[in-house]
């Protein structure tokens, strides 16, 4: 199994640049339940991502301020913040980033119709999802040729 080193987020560079620096996409993934979010990172860096993982919405947001993520991969239903609420603060923040959503709870897409979210015309992807069809959505988002994703 591969394992990613830890690095504390106060180590993060914050000079701006995308980090790491070579040409690979940059995706942030969120999720509250840590073994999904290092399972998807797995997944994504086996197919020449360059992942970050966080676990709730406050430390996505630094972390993306520092790493300037392409793609933020986010749950909805997360304690705290939630992926809809980062997904807007994503918008205001770096209006660059794309955002795509997912969720395994039915409540999720309620929150959709919500007069302050239902303008942002978000859409969410149905976890579980199998990795082959989250890569194709993930290529389309980054090539701009998804609805799905919050741009």
């Amino acid at each position: 199994m591969d394992h990613f080193e830890v690095i504390p987020l106060s180590e993060v560079p914050r000079n701006g640049e995308p980090q790491p620096t070579d040409d690979r996409r940059t995706v942030l993934i969120v999720d509250d339940e840590e073994v999904i979010a290092d399972t998807l990172a797995i997944i994504l860096a086996k197919s020449g991502y360059a992942t970050f993982s966080a676990y709730n919405g406050i430390s996505a947001l630094e972390l993306a301020e520092a790493i300037e993520p392409e793609l933020v991969i986010t749950d909805v239903m997360m304690p705290g913040m939630t992926g809809i609420e980062l997904a807007i603060t994503l918008r205001q923040n770096a209006p660059d980033c794309k955002v795509l959503l997912f969720s395994g709870h039915a409540a999720a897409r309620d929150l959709l119709q919500e007069p302050s979210v239902a303008a942002n015309n978000f859409e969410i992807l149905s976890k579980p999802i199998h990795p082959s069809d989250l890569l194709r959505h993930i290529r389309e988002c980054l090539d701009g040729q998804s609805l799905r994703c919050a741009v």
